[in-house]
């Protein structure tokens, strides 16, 4: 059971850094929202307890990155059934399309990953049940060559976090603290 607040800091910031290092925790997929309220799952990419950001990779043609635009505030959730644990999150967004950050993150994706980027743009209508991507590239490994169209659409989501609100249910009696980058306090459930 958690009963310090430093235990509560840790635990979320472990819990993200593990979603973010193993697909297979239950932090790997949290829901991500903008100010325009539209919501989505995406893959934690990466998280630094340091400074307490996040990325995600996302599509520059998305409809995210024009909300963002606007306005730049992002929530984030991430839960864990079987800990219990919940994790609430905010922020603010930014879209990195070119520089280190973003060409780092390009080099690191495999050529299944990068083949994504060479889809039709988020939301695109079709007349049947489509992936977007062009027909070659279906069940295939894109060659670097074949790719090269696809990194003008490939763009980092950074959320710089302010806030994490991390609550955890247990039959001893719930936890929830408020955490920021200068304190912490606990709340009631």
């Amino acid at each position: 059971m958690i009963e310090t607040l430093e235990s509560a800091r840790l635990d979320a910031l472990e819990r993200l850094a593990a979603g973010a290092a193993n697909r297979r925790s239950a932090m790997h997929v949290p829901a991500v929202g903008t100010a325009d309220g539209d919501i989505r799952i995406m893959v934690l990419r990466h998280f630094d307890p340091a400074d307490w950001s996040m990325r995600f990779h996302t599509d520059f043609r998305s409809p995210k990155v024009a909300a963002l635009a606007a306005n730049p505030a992002v929530h984030v959730l991430a839960y864990d059934p079987e800990a219990k644990v919940q994790i609430r999150m905010r922020g603010q967004g930014e879209i990195l399309r070119e520089g280190r950050v973003a060409d780092a993150a390009w080099a690191s994706a495999d050529n299944y990953a990068r083949r994504c980027y060479l889809a039709d743009a988020p939301g695109s209508s079709s007349e049947t049940p489509t992936s977007g991507l062009p027909q070659w590239a279906e069940g295939r490994k894109p060659t670097d060559d074949q790719l090269a169209d696809a990194r003008q659409n490939f763009a980092i989501l950074r959320v710089m976090l302010d806030r994490i609100d991390w609550f955890m249910l247990a039959h001893e009696g719930h936890r929830r603290a408020i955490l920021t980058r200068d304190g912490a306090g606990w709340v009631a459930p």
